[in-house]
């Protein structure tokens, strides 16, 4: 699922852009794209193999009512494998999606009126099971998580939207975590580029480690920070991360042990210092966890992650000046096991997406205090009637 959102900085002339994670068997993640101030549009991806469990038939393409928050289907895209995660390019005119299990990406067109969605091409990765994807500031590349084969591949953007061969591929080295199963090799899970687009960091599941890599837009090749990793506390698991939109600080969120983690960050080197790390889970809860997604507030205040087991959005503000956290509390999102939520342009609307319950639940967020207040929920069912 993907929404048009300036935080993620996918800006372009006609409009700006959100992006995120697999999320729901029905609905993993969204992409939502602002053409014109009165209209929005949401791509959804979903999970489509069998062997997953999935219900998903592919990209489904929503507009959206910038005022109400009503969704009216306009589209689907079929015949598609896992499109699990989706970005825009920054001028807004192509979409990208990974697949899960698969060792490609796939370029879209975007038509700027109606926000439908033409296949442009496919291009090999280099390794397999792609989960995030992210544009280059340069506008040039698009940077893809490989996290079966532990590797980062680097794909060049005709002017057309369409994906060139592989310009770079760069597989991930380090000391596996001490899990058992989740833990066996290198697993990058995410590759946000900072603000300023200097750098972008790979939290590596496998590895406990959070890599910082800057890419050449010259030649299209990755070249590490002069620190080029920070480790993680054993078994942390780091999985997603964001930035703060003007404070040089980083949110790493942990997959296995429910943790976030404050970094301290360099924009001239890439470097990364831990300086606080607390639970994303509430005192006295005790039943299995794991997280998936972390999203900054577009206003710099706010910091949310998603609890699947706890099935919670926790929120924290943020200090204006040390970029520390302050729990503000946890707010459950409607169904079970929320793999991805994002946030809209404003930061008036979070979406969270249930994968074990395949539906989209719309919370209003207070913009003075950062809670969440459950508005509307989208299901499978609402879909094929809209359709």
């Amino acid at each position: 699922m993907s929404f048009d959102h300036p935080r993620r900085r996918f800006i372009g002339r006609i409009g700006q852009l959100f992006t995120a994670i697999a999320a729901a068997k029905w609905a993993p993640q969204i992409t939502l794209a602002q053409s014109r101030q009165d209209t929005m549009f949401a791509y959804v991806g979903s999970f489509t193999s069998e062997d997953r469990g999935a219900r998903g038939d592919g990209i489904n393409v929503y507009r959206v009512d910038p005022v109400s928050g009503d969704w009216e289907h306009i589209q689907s895209v079929g015949d598609l494998v896992n499109p699990s995660f989706l970005a825009r390019d920054r001028s807004g005119r192509f979409l990208y999606s990974a697949h899960a299990d698969m060792d490609y990406a796939t370029a879209f067109a975007i038509e700027p009126t109606s926000g439908h969605l033409t296949l442009l091409n496919r291009q090999g990765t280099g390794g397999t099971n792609g989960v995030h994807l992210a544009v280059d500031a340069s506008n040039s590349f698009l940077v893809v998580s490989n996290y079966a084969s532990g590797s980062m591949a680097v794909l060049p953007l005709n002017e057309d939207g369409s994906l060139a061969p592989l310009s770079d591929l760069v597989t991930l080295s380090g000391s596996p975590g001490p899990h058992p199963t989740e833990q066996q090799s290198s697993h990058p899970h995410h590759n946000p580029f900072d603000p300023q687009g200097g750098f972008f960091i790979v939290p590596d599941k496998g590895l406990d480690a959070v890599f910082v890599f800057r890419l050449d837009p010259e030649n299209g090749t990755l070249i590490p920070a002069d620190v080029p990793s920070v480790a993680t506390q054993a078994g942390a698991a780091p999985r997603h991360a964001d930035f703060h939109p003007t404070l040089p600080h980083a949110y790493v969120i942990n997959e296995l042990d429910s943790t976030m983690a404050v970094y301290e960050y360099d924009t001239t080197t890439g470097a990364l210092e831990q300086i606080q790390l607390l639970s994303t889970l509430p005192d006295g809860f005790t039943a299995r966890n794991t997280t998936a997604e972390v999203w900054v507030h577009p206003s710099g205040r706010f910091l949310y992650g998603s609890n699947r087991g706890h099935n919670s959005i926790v929120g924290y503000a943020i200090d204006q000046s040390s970029g520390r956290l302050e729990p503000i509390g946890w707010t459950p999102t409607g169904g079970q096991t929320p793999r991805y939520f994002g946030l809209d342009p404003s930061g008036s609307r979070l979406y969270a997406c249930n994968q074990n319950d395949h539906n989209i639940v719309t919370f209003m967020v207070d913009q003075a205090t950062g809670t969440l207040t459950p508005r509307a929920t989208m299901s499978p069912s609402e879909c094929s009637r809209r359709c």
